[in-house]
């Protein structure tokens, strides 16, 4: 899942190098955690969260297949 965030982000961004994925884990629900340079933070929320909820979406179909749930925060 890590790795499937950080992929789309990155090529979302500007500035790849600065795209940062942390995971916290619980029993049952993992936290993503997407911390991206200041000035591509835009471009991963989207216009009115657009790109942020299709990564969501993405990560949710992702996550229950592993009968798991995933939440994804954008952290600035």
């Amino acid at each position: 899942m890590k790795e499937l965030v950080k992929y789309i982000a990155q090529a979302l961004v500007d500035n790849p190098d600065a795209v940062e994925v942390s995971e916290v884990e619980g029993s049952q629900t993992s936290v993503l955690e997407l911390k991206v340079a200041k000035e591509d933070l835009g471009k991963v929320i989207g216009k009115q969260g657009r790109s942020a909820r299709a990564m969501r979406t993405i990560l949710s179909a992702a996550s229950a297949k592993l009968k798991k749930r995933t939440v994804l925060e954008i952290v600035e």
